[in-house]
Formats: structure tokens, C-alpha cells, sequence
């Protein structure tokens, strides 16, 4: 079976992870692609639950062999992608597959399969909500932060690329909301 792709992307901390983790939990035949990764593995992290962590050598050999649906190099030396091989392990199991990936990355898979794909740019309600969602975390030095909220206005730039705009400022709404978006797209 060739299923559907379903793509969240957004900037940092404007809630499309959280929002996808619901939607795996509401009864959609979808299953979450699990993305690779160049950075190290933190404690918590499971290796092939949360990311496949790579070495940056193995993530480039894997370029290289193209094995990558889509990558990117996110940051100086920090590579992320969804491995070719996602797509057949849940296909496989006849579900579709949602991702939750960086906007260059969701308008690359978008490009390879244009039918198949719903794209969703989740948009937070303001850059000061965005910034207060990232120090709220409390995982962020200024400069980090400073640089996040820098990308952050890049991407939102692409908002208008994407099949669906959902505005996240309240997830008992904006979740319900994109549940029936995906439900009537899956069922096409």
C-alpha cells in the first residue's frame, strides 16, 4: 500500500509536535516517521523511538547511497532527515504517515509526492507568544534563543507554501480542527 503523507512543519516552539502527538492518539490510521538525526543522543532519547542518531559521517554516506526522503543541514554541522526506508516500514503496516519536520524538509516531501501530501504550516499566535512558548522551556541560552526567534521570522515566510495553515493559540481548538482536516484528506 502506498498511503498518505501527512506533514507538520512550523518554527520552534509553535506547537506542532505536541499537536501531533494528540493526533497519534485520536484513532487515525497514522504512524509517526521517525526522523534521523546528527545530534547526540540526550538521556531520555531512545535510539530508533525518538531518532535515529547517526554520526555525521554515517548521516553524509547516507546521503551520499541516497537514502534520504528529504535532509537538511539545520545548523553548521547538524543534520536532519526522514530515511527513504520510513515510508515502507509504515506503509507497510497500512497506515499513513505523519511527520513532524523542519518547513524546507515539509515542502521537499510536498514536491515529491504532491498528491499524496497535507502539508501543514502550524503558525503560533505572535513572535512575543513564540518567544515567551521558547523561554518557557527553559532550555534556551540568549544567543540560542536570539538565534531560533531569527529563524522563526524565515519560516514564517513560507506559510502561505503550505496546503493548510493552522493557528495554534489554543490546542483544544486548533486540534479538533486539523483532525478534520486530516480525516476528510485521508479518506480521498
Amino acid at each position: 500500500m502506498q498511503g498518505k503523507l501527512i506533514v507538520f512543519s512550523a518554527p520552534s516552539g509553535a506547537g506542532k509536535t505536541t499537536i501531533v502527538h494528540r493526533l497519534l492518539n485520536m484513532g487515525l490510521p497514522l504512524e509517526f516517521s521517525i526522523s534521523a538525526c546528527s545530534r547526540a543522543k540526550r538521556p531520555e532519547e531512545v535510539d530508533g523511538k525518538d531518532y535515529y542518531f547517526l554520526t555525521p559521517e554515517e548521516f553524509k554516506h547516507r546521503i551520499d547511497n541516497q537514502e534520504f526522503l528529504e535532509w537538511e543541514e539545520v545548523y553548521p554541522g547538524s543534520f536532519y532527515g526522514t530515511l527513504k526506508s520510513e515510508l515502507t516500514r509504515i506503509w507497510g503496516k497500512g497506515k499513513h504517515v505523519i511527520f513532524d519536520v523542519d518547513v524546507v524538509g515539509g515542502l521537499n516531501i510536498k514536491k515529491l509526492f504532491p498528491a499524496e501530501t497535507l502539508a501543514v504550516f502550524v503558525l503560533p499566535p505572535s513572535i512575543e507568544e513564540l518567544e515567551a512558548r521558547l523561554k518557557w522551556r527553559n532550555t534556551e541560552t540568549p544567543e540560542s534563543l536570539a538565534k531560533r526567534l531569527s529563524k522563526a521570522q524565515w519560516e514564517l515566510t513560507f506559510a502561505d507554501k503550505f496546503d493548510y495553515q493552522l493557528l495554534n493559540d489554543n490546542l483544544d481548538r486548533s486540534t479538533p480542527e486539523i483532525y478534520a482536516v486530516i480525516s476528510s484528506f485521508i479518506e480521498k
